[in-house]
């Protein structure tokens, strides 16, 4: 799966599965410093992704400042050729300032043995 470096960080495409809706987003963030993965609520909501009554929400911190995320398990997420079911996700709001829509985290990496080839701008999987 190849990788776009802006401003020198390596991000990606992927689609998200939730409930048979589907949705392709650009401008994923692939960071291994961040323990989990993130999705911008205006994209989640586009396949029925909201926040319902009996969701908890949580305070996540990171070099983009503090945010409230709530959780929600999708069907499955696509990584090139790669598909991850039932994987649960954050959704917030992703205001840091500039263009990202998602930050795909250790969590989904480590699940498909990512290997992050930066010479050649690409993930395989193991």
């Amino acid at each position: 799966m190849q990788l776009e470096l802006i401003d020198d960080l390596p991000y990606t495409i992927l689609t998200v599965n939730y409930q048979s809706n589907e949705i392709e987003i650009e401008y994923v963030l692939v960071d291994t410093g961040s323990a989990s993965t993130i999705f911008s609520s205006d994209y989640m909501a586009r396949i029925g992704i909201s926040p319902l009554p009996k969701d908890t929400l949580h305070t996540i911190r990171g070099v983009g400042g503090i945010e409230t995320v709530f959780n929600r398990e999708v069907d499955h997420i696509q990584l090139g050729s790669k598909k991850i079911e039932d994987v649960v996700i954050e959704v917030g709001g992703m205001d840091y300032g500039f263009d990202i829509n998602g930050i795909l985290g250790m969590d989904v990496l480590l699940s498909v043995g990512a290997i992050i080839n930066l010479h050649d701008k690409r993930i395989d999987f193991a």
